[in-house]
């Protein structure tokens, strides 16, 4: 999948699951269920046992269906041995702009970590197809990203920690690109369990939220897209 399109799926589907696990077998479990229900995007981090072999597997046999991706990558080489695997985009919680350099020139699309509007800026002008607002709930949630997005209308903005059920539709009226959820779609004790009918669930519930929210925002605006991407 090139570039571009891989942009639009992220786009157009609004949600990027943060898969965290005690194993691979948990991970491709996760993987399968956010796909049941109707997410197919997958950011395996590097804190999943064997994460990039993870990657690969997925890549392989569910690559037509599922678009994978790399999180919790924080240098240049990792980012190599993840796109090596099959990694479609690269993720990562803080700037390191070696490896938004290194994703750019790979031809795969990056989100650099950032939080203060200075780092936001200097990672969007280094490169990165978006930019993560992490650890964002920690710092005002969707009020931080509308106060962001005033000065900072032409930046993708997408919001990783405290995206949850009560926050989704705020985060997408205030105009975030995508959103990054991580716990509270990709449970611990659903996937301790085996019970990943809950994880499913889940995908249902999110996807519905952000389509509720950009029909609000549309009807308000006349605006189908919350940012202005590069192309």
């Amino acid at each position: 999948m090139n570039k571009d399109a891989v942009r639009n799926r992220i786009l157009e589907i609004g949600i990027i699951p943060v898969v965290r696990a005690s194993s691979f077998a948990e991970a491709m479990s996760a993987v399968r269920a956010i796909s049941l229900g109707g997410i197919p995007i997958a950011e395996i981090t590097m804190t999943v046992p064997g994460a990039i072999e993870t990657i690969r597997q997925v890549a392989k046999t569910m690559g037509g269906e599922v678009l994978v991706g790399a999180g919790t990558v924080l240098d240049a080489d990792t980012a190599r041995q993840c796109i090596d695997a099959g990694a479609e985009f690269i993720v990562s919680p803080g700037l390191d702009l070696a490896t938004v350099d290194f994703v750019a020139k790979a031809g795969k699309l990056m989100f650099a970590g950032a939080l203060t509007p200075t780092e936001i800026i200097t990672a969007w002008k280094a490169g990165s197809d978006f930019v993560k607002v992490f650890p964002c709930g920690q710092l005002g949630g969707p009020a931080y990203i509308k106060a962001l997005r005033g000065p900072l209308p032409q930046v993708p903005l997408v919001p990783t920690g405290g995206v949850n059920f009560n926050a989704a539709a705020d985060f997408i009226l205030a105009g975030c690109a995508a959103l990054g959820v991580g716990g509270e779609l990709v449970q611990a004790l659903a996937l301790q369990s085996g019970n990943t009918e809950i994880i499913t669930e889940n995908a249902r519930k999110f996807i519905q939220l952000v389509k509720q929210a950009r029909e609000k925002l549309a009807a308000s605006s006349g605006q189908l897209e919350p940012a202005k991407i590069r192309s």
